[in-house]
């Protein structure tokens, strides 16, 4: 498990200000605990030994042994490609291409499905079900895809969604007028891209609501988003991050908003086939 995900899965444990320490943890992830423990107890509202009863509670040997854990995750989280595949292990019981695959991604999807903070995943549900908002989503070079998955179920589902355009023009119109009645989802994954860090803080800084997926070692928007949505990203190919988990928790999201929208869903899809049959899109 991720330090992020030790902290989540322990706060119900924890006491009022033991809680102080984890939420600032998960909110400066990982930079708050590269600090020291006078620091991180102050800006917690608490005190030093405060910090080392929540990190004793979690398993912790120690303020080191929290900082030795974190900067490991920091190698993880830079990880590209290419040091993925030269550190792949030698093999495994199964070395089948079909084998692997039965191994590794049912098991993530699952940790992923079983990890979820319930309430995170309502709190998405609920805004990007609600009609006074409008939607748009984004994505880096892989995970775009995701959110044009996403938009396309939205699109039919309740309308008055889209994926942010990537023409310089066409973004800059669409940027410039959002505002509290939006709600941006986000797409964000190791070797996170700074644009989408500066997108989201724009955003958020108009107003906006911001519901973020990412992976277990969290992308840097996470200290700033509204919703974070933290996935596994265990893959067959050791090169690369899968996506399958994450896909799964759009399809989730998709289930919720069409749950959440009742006979709303049931006449604006209704009204889509008929206009696309007008058109000639079926």
């Amino acid at each position: 498990m991720t330090v992020a995900e030790r902290i989540r899965e322990g706060l119900g444990r924890c006491s009022p200000a033991e809680r102080r320490v984890g939420r600032l943890l998960l909110a400066d992830y990982p930079a708050a605990g590269l600090d020291t423990v006078a620091r991180l107890a102050e800006r917690a509202e608490t005190s030093g030994p405060t910090v080392l009863r929540f990190l004793s509670r979690l398993g912790f040997d120690g303020f080191g042994d929290l900082q030795e854990a974190l900067r490991g995750e920091i190698a993880e989280r830079t990880a590209s490609p290419l040091s993925l595949l030269t550190a792949e292990p030698a093999g495994s019981a199964d070395d089948s291409l079909l084998g692997r695959a039965h191994s590794v991604l049912p098991a993530a999807t699952a940790r992923t499905l079983e990890t979820l903070p319930p309430d995170e995943v309502e709190t998405a549900v609920r805004l990007l079900a609600d009609r006074r908002y409008r939607v748009s989503a984004d994505g880096g070079r892989f995970t775009r895809l995701l959110a044009e998955y996403l938009v396309l179920h939205l699109m039919q589902v309740r309308g008055d969604s889209r994926l942010l355009p990537t023409q310089p023009l066409s973004r800059t119109d669409v940027l410039l007028d959002i505002g509290r009645r939006d709600v941006l989802v986000l797409f964000d994954f190791r070797r996170y891209e700074p644009d989408s860090r500066a997108l989201a803080e724009e955003c958020a800084e108009a107003g906006a609501k911001i519901v973020l997926v990412t992976d277990r070692w969290l992308s840097p928007i996470s200290g700033i988003a509204d919703v974070v949505l933290p996935v596994q990203v265990d893959a067959v190919a050791a090169a690369y991050d899968s996506l399958v988990p994450a896909l799964a928790v759009v399809e989730v999201l998709v289930a919720g908003v069409l749950s959440a929208s009742g006979d709303d869903a049931e006449r604006r899809m209704t009204r889509f086939e008929e206009a696309s049959r007008r058109h000639g899109l079926l």
